[in-house]
């Protein structure tokens, strides 16, 4: 199964700035990231993934959609976009075998050339260019934090609109697995310093954080 160390060492083969953060909680789904980093939803990036049947062959894919924390995208709207006859939630074993990644914990790098990827366009606009984002390593107990537009070029996924405006969106999720006597997470100026221990990497020195933690 791929885990952070499988991502770390294709990153550094790219000379790509990131980090493997040490979370300071483990984490069952990638949606318990801003719980555990202290950070905003809107920063931490789930991929969902879906099982679809095609429109033209008898044959069934996976398709990723990359969104914030805690929204669900339209499934009528990603099947009309990857041209599928039929869409629902992918099972965790499919997941599990075809990306080999835990099911809940999927990062949207190193996925297989044939997954169709999409991301939310909001995502994108809420966090451009140089902002940090985070998402899951398949691991329980880690996060990859990285540049946002070097997410989003190395993942190849196609942007799509998936909410208007003013369409309400699903709110994000409030979990916590935490007891309520627990104490918050340390914030993303924190985490870095002082909660995480993290593989780092930033054209070859070993020390630094992306851009905009």
């Amino acid at each position: 199964m791929k885990d952070a160390l499988t991502i770390h060492r294709a990153l550094l083969e790219r000379e790509t700035p990131h980090e493997i953060v040490r979370l300071p909680r483990a984490i069952a789904r990638a949606d318990d990231l801003p719980w555990a980093l202290g950070t905003p939803p809107r920063r931490c990036l789930v991929t969902r993934v879906f099982a679809c049947d095609d429109a033209h062959e008898d044959r069934w894919f996976l398709t990723g959609v990359i969104v914030a924390a805690g929204e669900e995208p339209p499934p009528e709207r990603v099947r009309s976009v990857v041209g599928a006859r039929a869409i629902r939630p992918a099972r965790a074993h499919l997941v599990n075998a075809v990306t080999e990644y835990a099911a809940d914990l999927v990062c949207p790098l190193l996925l297989p050339a044939s997954m169709p990827l999409l991301i939310d366009r909001a995502v994108m606009d809420a966090s451009p260019g140089d902002s940090a984002v985070y998402t899951a390593t398949g691991e329980a107990s880690t996060a990859l934090g990285i540049r946002a537009r070097d997410l989003y070029a190395l993942s190849r996924a196609k942007p799509v609109r998936f909410f208007r405006r003013a369409e309400h969106r699903t709110p994000p999720a409030a979990h916590s697995p935490a007891s309520p006597s627990a104490s918050p997470a340390p914030g993303p100026a924190v985490h870095g310093a002082a909660a995480a221990r993290a593989y780092r990497h930033r054209g070859g020195a070993r020390g630094t954080t992306p851009s905009g933690t």
